[in-house]
């Protein structure tokens, strides 16, 4: 049989079977019911396309974002859990986090013995673990009282959407390169990478320093992402000299400032501080190669979450001017320069006029502190008296080396160049200590990156 359409179906069916006057009514009948219906679905539909909707904007005003870039874990040389330890930052106001584990990104399904973990940490730290992220997070395998009970290591893709938060706080694959040349340890950080990048080895310390920093170019390439490569606490085992890295011209990124304790910050009778390194290398980079200069992070390096002596985290961090908070705008606002570090002082706003060649810093008060800001630059004069710190051509030209330049009190200060400097970079030291110094009688301070050099 032939089937028919629901109109004709029902025309059929009344005609067959209704008397006339008992159709009418019939249709009467239909004829209200369905008009009744009809306008409540409409109704339904326009008030749904009418309700409110969460507005959700995608446009940003360019602010400043803080974040570590150098942070260990259980997943190599660290005492917590990523959970707990991205938890940390996130409560406390940082924008980004790089988890950079030793040679390896957090991947994959790793286990690892209770015990070992215990020694590293204390006997609470599961107890914490479970309190913060619940039972039903925490994997273990293994009876409660044996010996031999182990642990889950969950994968950065598995715990970041728990801490991360649109606009607010983000985590990015990234990875400590740690690399060595006979017995110096040669570590590069890879911020944003797509998959693990091996240590590349060399014949000498400047060969392993560019065959890696090679290979994180061609991984960047690979993958059509951003990928920032700094090179991490040169005076650690005095591995790396201020020549090693100026003569780098690929790599524009170092470590000014590291909490870690043991990286020599200071120096020594013999070797130079990480700050004097740093005018060293771009003092050779401008007057001898014509390169850019490298510009200074501060980071943590953190390594102990529990309160005990070692690489705390909260010592360093970038503060960096961007449009929005993702790990491609972050790099590309660092490779602009457009960032500055810090180990305690909170600039308002830092800015550069390349027409009037003047440095500008503006300071975030904090209480009764008081702030010094000192212009440091490298100058080339050109004089007949060779008594200058050191000599850079023989015709009379000599370079005059991380010089302080002008020293201003209070919380605004600015730098006109006068055409001597090779570049200008500013230090902002606070009158107030550093809530938990690395090293002796240290003051919280500000580095801005150097500029001028153009």
């Amino acid at each position: 049989m032939k089937s028919l359409p629901m109109p004709a179906l029902l025309e059929s069916a009344l005609q067959r079977s209704v008397p006339a006057r008992g159709l009418q009514c019939l249709a009467l009948s239909l004829a209200t019911l369905l008009g009744s219906v009809a306008p409540t679905a409409q109704a339904q539909v326009a008030q749904a396309q009418n309700e409110p909707t969460r507005e959700i904007s995608y446009d940003s005003e360019v602010r400043w974002y803080k974040g570590n870039l150098h942070t260990h874990s259980l997943w190599s040389d660290g005492d917590d859990f990523p959970e707990m330890i991205s938890d940390w930052y996130a409560k406390r106001d940082y924008h980004f986090l790089a988890l950079t584990d030793h040679n390896l990104l957090s991947e994959g399904d790793r286990w690892m013995p209770l015990s070992k973990i215990v020694a590293r940490s204390d006997d609470g730290i599961l107890d914490r673990y479970r309190q913060r992220f619940g039972n039903s997070w925490v994997q273990t395998r293994g009876e409660e009282d044996d010996a031999k009970i182990e642990v889950r290591l969950k994968p950065l893709a598995e715990f970041r959407s728990l801490i991360e938060k649109r606009g607010e706080f983000i985590l990015i694959p990234a990875e400590e390169i740690s690399d060595k040349f006979e017995k110096k340890p040669i570590h590069i950080n890879a911020t944003n990478l797509a998959e693990k990048i091996e240590p590349q080895h060399g014949d000498s310390v400047r060969d392993t320093i560019q065959n890696n920093l090679r290979a994180i170019v061609e991984h960047q390439k690979k993958h059509g992402r951003e990928v920032l490569p700094h090179i991490n606490h040169p005076n650690f085992g005095y591995a790396i000299t201020a020549e090693d890295i100026a003569a780098i011209s690929a790599e524009r990124f170092f470590e000014v400032y590291n909490g870690h304790p043991g990286v020599n910050h200071l120096g020594d009778d013999k070797h130079v501080s990480i700050e004097t390194m740093w005018d060293q290398i771009n003092a050779i980079r401008r007057a001898d190669l014509n390169i850019p200069p490298i510009m200074g992070l501060a980071t943590d390096d953190s390594h102990e979450y529990h309160g005990r002596k070692g690489s705390r985290p909260g010592r360093g961090w970038v503060m960096v001017r961007s449009r929005y908070l993702t790990p491609e705008h972050i790099i590309q606002a660092m490779k602009r320069g457009d960032f500055y570090a810090s180990s305690g002082v909170t600039l308002s706003d830092v800015q550069f006029d390349a027409e009037t060649k003047t440095l500008r810093v503006e300071i975030q008060s904090d209480g009764d502190a008081t702030f010094t800001t000192q212009f440091i630059g490298t100058t080339q004069h050109h004089d007949d008296q060779g008594d200058t710190e050191a000599d850079s051509e023989s015709d009379g030209s000599h370079t005059h080396i991380g010089v302080v330049l002008s020293t201003v009190q209070g919380t605004a200060a600015s730098y006109q160049l006068t055409g001597d400097e090779l570049y200008i970079r500013a230090t902002i030291t606070s009158s107030k200590p550093h809530h938990d110094p690395s090293f002796a009688d240290q003051k919280q301070q500000a580095w801005t990156q150097p500029v001028g050099w153009k």
